[in-house]
């Protein structure tokens, strides 16, 4: 079995989800070596493999979602169509029973949503241009449930000692939203970025009260997560999300 995190989080048992490390898959460094991504330069037929791991351990109900990734803040509704292209998207909600929804990251947010009642769920792509696009604000508005209904799980994202940015980078969070001004420390004419923080600061600006997780780092720990930051050429960890049939 391949290794997973499990968010804890307290939600109906039909409500399940996971998330990958770098570890349990066949591609070769830079990759090593469960990599999920496609266009990162890992060989397909090594993804193809790690894929298929993921779907048997996983005991996935149908095959996931995957999303063209593009910093935006486009959020994806499926019903379990079969869609023929990859949709760019950086995010995806379903309320259909068996439906996986998947999100790939190395170093962004994971963040994962439900309902009480379990029979709606989002996944999201949680990089600091969407955060600053409103990528947030936009997934939990596709909930017919009200906010503070919605229960947040935030899973491994670099930490607020290794994010560092520039002006352009706050100046652009600071335009989106003034209280986000709270998750910037300054670092050696730089700032030090809490994407934790920012993101909580945007689930508790949409009305989502409950919210738990963002307390690893994917930068500091390079044996059980990839990070573009700290690497440059990597692979990808997978965030799963299904409502179980």
């Amino acid at each position: 079995m391949i290794p997973l995190l499990r968010p804890e989080w307290a939600v109906p048992k039909h409500i399940q989800a996971a998330v990958t490390t770098r570890q349990g898959g066949v591609s070769a460094a830079p990759y090593a070596s469960l990599n999920l991504g496609t266009h990162v330069g890992d060989l397909p037929a090594a993804v193809t493999t790690n894929r298929a791991r993921v779907k048997k351990d996983l005991k996935l109900p149908s095959s996931p979602l995957w999303l063209s990734q593009v910093h935006g803040t486009r959020v994806v509704r499926t019903h379990g169509e079969t869609m023929t292209d990859t949709p760019e998207s950086d995010a995806s909600y379903t309320a259909t029973p068996g439906v996986v929804l998947a999100i790939m990251t190395a170093d962004c947010l994971p963040l994962l949503l439900t309902n009480r009642d379990g029979t709606e769920i989002a996944v999201a792509h949680c990089g600091w241009k969407g955060i600053a696009g409103g990528l947030i604000r936009k997934v939990v508005a596709e909930f017919e449930s009200p906010a503070e209904d919605i229960i947040a799980w935030m899973g491994p994202a670099i930490g607020p000692s290794a994010f560092e940015v520039g002006d352009d980078v706050r100046r652009a969070m600071m335009k989106s939203d003034a209280g986000h001004q709270d998750a910037f420390q300054p670092f050696q004419q730089r700032w030090l970025a809490d994407i934790y923080q920012l993101v909580r600061h945007d689930l508790a600006l949409s009305g989502v009260r409950e919210v738990t997780g963002g307390d690893l780092c994917t930068v500091s720990d390079s044996e059980q997560f990839f990070s573009y930051r700290r690497d440059g050429v990597t692979g990808r960890m997978g965030s799963f999300l299904w409502i179980q049939p």
